[in-house]
Order: structure tokens, then C-alpha cells, then sequence
């Protein structure tokens, strides 16, 4: 089963002020697309209406499998996840943060546990696995939140500035994260960035974006 995705005629506005004019774009095959322009350009809100964490004012959404429309429900929501650029992480364990969706997902405690030691050996985290969260730097607590989408395996993983506020070491290994989801060839990983050099290390392909609209890509 392939999953795609494309936006069509995408409008939205809050409180009577444009965010959003217009925009149509196609993601229609594994890899890395990147949302480049200055900040209030429109990256973040299009990821959440790209998330179906909210509604366009007008223009739509449209979900494929394998050439098919899906509606927007759990099961197709269940396929795609959010990491904002500064994640909020529940009151326990960086290991408990990592396998709270594989165990409301009713996840084996065997393949949950698997699946959580990978994504945290994966960024670096596995000594953390039993520390607190309020404990960790902000690049390390970014990272969980990295690791927290990772492991539900989604086929859409959309990243909002993932690296807007983190030091060097979390920097690289969240960018290594996305090469290694980039190599693999199985997901689509839309990353919204002001970072030009990031652009050039990672993006496949690339939509440069300028108050509200998409002018280039």
C-alpha cells in the first residue's frame, strides 16, 4: 500500500488575516520535501492542514492509497505524524514518552520495547531511556520528540523546524535520522526549515514559500 498526498487551491486565515493564499503541491512518492522561506511565510500552518490538525478556509486535502482516496479518520491519521519545533513531553520517562503511542495503539509489550530501543539507540538516547524528561537539554528533548513520531513508523512524518533550537550534536543526529528515512525509501518526510544548508543537504525536492503562497518548486 502507497501513500500520498496532495494539497489543491489551499486557503486559510485567522481572526480575517491571510496566512494562506492558493497553495497546490503534489507529494507523490518517498522522500524528503522541504518548505523553505522566512519565518511567518505560512510553513507551519500548511503542515498542520497537511496533518489534518486543522481545516483549510477553502481548498482540500487529499490523501491516496495506492491511487484510491481516503477520508480523513483515525486509520488514515494513525499513517501520518507532527513533531513541532519545540515538542511537549509528558511528565515520565524518556522511555515512557517513546512507547506512549505504541501502548494506546495496544503495541505487544515485546515489539513495543523493541521498537522503542531502536528509535532510541537510533538518535543517540539509549542512556537516557530511565531519566526524567525535565532533566534533558532542549536538543535532547527534541530529540525524544523525534523519536516519539519514529516510532509509530509512520509512512507522512512532517517536521516543523526540527532544529530551530538545538546545539550541534542534536542538530546532526536528527538530520542523520532524516537521511536514513531518505535512504530507506519507504516514507514521506515533509520538513518545513529557514535553514538554506539544510535545504541542500537533505531535500529532494524543495517549495520555497513567501506570505502565504507557494512561488516556487
Amino acid at each position: 500500500m502507497k501513500l500520498t498526498f496532495g494539497i489543491e487551491d489551499i486557503a486559510k486565515s485567522y481572526r480575517g488575516m491571510p496566512v494562506l493564499a492558493g497553495c497546490s503541491a503534489r507529494f507523490d512518492r518517498p522522500g524528503v520535501y522541504c518548505l523553505t522561506g522566512p519565518n511567518g511565510s505560512g510553513k507551519s500552518t500548511l503542515l498542520r492542514l497537511c496533518a489534518l490538525l486543522e481545516r483549510p478556509d477553502s481548498g482540500r486535502v487529499r490523501y491516496l492509497n495506492s491511487g484510491h482516496l481516503l477520508p480523513a479518520d483515525i486509520s488514515l491519521m494513525r499513517r501520518i505524524t507532527l513533531v513541532l519545533s519545540k515538542v511537549g513531553l509528558f511528565r515520565a520517562t524518556v522511555g515512557g514518552n517513546v512507547a506512549y503511542g505504541l501502548k494506546v495503539r495496544g503495541v505487544p509489550w515485546r515489539e513495543r520495547k523493541e521498537r522503542v530501543n531502536r528509535v532510541l539507540a537510533q538518535l543517540g538516547l539509549s542512556h537516557k531511556e530511565k531519566d526524567p524528561v525535565f532533566a534533558l537539554s532542549s536538543g535532547e528533548a527534541q530529540r525524544v520528540g523525534v523519536a516519539r513520531a519514529l516510532v509509530l513508523m509512520p509512512e507522512v512524518l512532517f517536521l516543523d523546524e526540527p532544529t530551530a533550537f538545538v546545539d550541534r550534536e542534536s542538530k546532526g543526529m536528527i538530520e542523520r535520522t532524516i537521511m536514513d528515512m531518505k535512504e530507506e525509501g519507504k516514507s514521506i518526510v515533509v520538513l518545513a526549515t529557514h535553514d538554506r544548508s539544510q535545504v541542500k543537504r537533505l531535500a529532494d525536492r524543495v517549495f520555497v514559500m513567501e506570505d502565504g503562497k507557494i512561488l516556487e518548486t
